[in-house]
């Protein structure tokens, strides 16, 4: 009886750890290479064309967004727009967190404002749509200080096109702790969740990376913990919930957008709505695709995960996965995703720059395309 009892125990939690781990982790497949500063975002317009951002972290790129063709990447929209001007910070681009492709044949560029996460710019930061028809930027909306905090850093973003007369974008605060959401119309924006604990680094939280705890540890002066707020979000496909987490935790929460975008709910009634998912490993970005399924780096374990119907899975693992930054799923059923060593840079390591180039650009097939929430 203790054998078969023994053996029911076993057989399940095999079954369990099958249904929560694929029998096989998909190919990692290189799109491409990156010799000089250290890309962050990426995202795939339905057309394919794919699209990289660098946020001015000391590295001194000679533009913050650019567009990869045939395997360089060139300044887009042009390059006077990337030549970011304190004194003009509403007109040039000064430091891009984050790209998002819309399904309306735009290009949406998230710019901080804020270089080497300084205090933002007057002005600096903002919403940029280009019309990738024809180029040309076509609206700029400024982000201001009724929803900005002093410290704020605006990280990535996510669109649904049918609410309201233009649609509304859902932004993360990564420094202050946030949902920034921004009527597209009317320009007129919302700051949600300001200090909840979704939204706030996991006090508990001590990530471990090849082999180190990872800390701030500059080359003068103590170590601090790694502390980072709101960063990685995504949307359902019917875009009634919106899927969040802080940098500094290993869980993921979602709340109602329903509730995020009506101007007469309390931000006690929204925090009521948000509901901890569990845990899904350590991640920087986070991706959607249209079968609802949600993507997520794991930093830690050089790995790419994905919540299905309750339960997360390891889909790849493989060595080159070093810090998952930003996901993006194309319309050819592949999750792409930058590897960019953010782990490794010299604030980390005593002011000793560990980074090896090239970082790349990555991608694994997932069998399913982007959630396009438009008219």
């Amino acid at each position: 009886m203790k054998k078969l009892l023994a053996a029911t125990l076993i057989g399940g939690l095999l079954t369990a750890c099958a249904h929560l781990e694929p029998t096989s982790l998909a190919q990692v497949e290189r799109v491409a290479t990156f010799d000089g500063p250290m890309p962050c975002g990426v995202t795939v317009a339905e057309n394919g064309r794919i699209f990289i951002n660098y946020p001015h972290w000391g590295d001194n790129p000679p533009f913050t967004v650019g567009e990869l063709k045939n395997g360089r990447v060139f300044a887009y929209p042009n390059a006077a727009v990337n030549r970011g001007d304190p004194a003009r910070a509403a007109e040039t681009l000064i430091s891009v967190q984050s790209v998002v492709a819309d399904g309306a044949n735009r290009l949406w560029i998230l710019d901080t404002g804020a270089p080497n996460f300084s205090k933002p710019i007057p002005g600096g930061a903002k919403l940029v749509a280009v019309d990738m028809a024809t180029n040309q930027i076509v609206r700029s909306i400024l982000l201001g200080p009724d929803v900005l905090r002093p410290n704020s850093y605006v990280n990535d973003m996510r669109f649904d096109l049918r609410q309201g007369k233009a649609g509304v974008a859902y932004i993360t605060d990564s420094s202050a702790g946030g949902i920034i959401v921004v009527d597209l119309a009317s320009e007129h924006a919302l700051r949600r969740l300001s200090g909840h604990a979704s939204v706030s680094p996991d006090p508990d939280f001590v990530p471990k990376i090849e082999g180190t705890v990872l800390m701030n540890r500059p080359a003068d002066g103590p170590s601090t913990p790694f502390q980072v707020a709101s960063d990685g979000i995504a949307i359902s496909p019917d875009g009634a919930l919106l899927y969040y987490s802080p940098l500094s935790s290993r869980h993921l929460y979602s709340v109602p957008t329903a509730l995020l975008r009506d101007v007469k709910v309390s931000d006690d009634t929204i925090a009521a709505a948000v509901r901890d998912l569990g845990l899904k490993g350590a991640s920087d970005g986070l991706a959607e695709d249209a079968q609802g399924r949600i993507y997520g780096g794991d930093y830690e374990n050089n790995a790419i995960r994905q919540y299905t119907e309750g339960h997360w899975q390891t889909l790849a693992q493989d060595p080159r996965i070093l810090w998952p930054d930003t996901l993006s799923i194309g319309t050819d059923g592949y999750l792409y995703f930058t590897a960019n060593q953010l782990h490794r840079q010299a604030g980390f390591h005593n002011g000793v720059d560990q980074r090896q180039r090239p970082y790349e650009l990555l991608r694994i097939h997932v069998g399913s395309g982007p959630v396009i929430l438009r008219r």
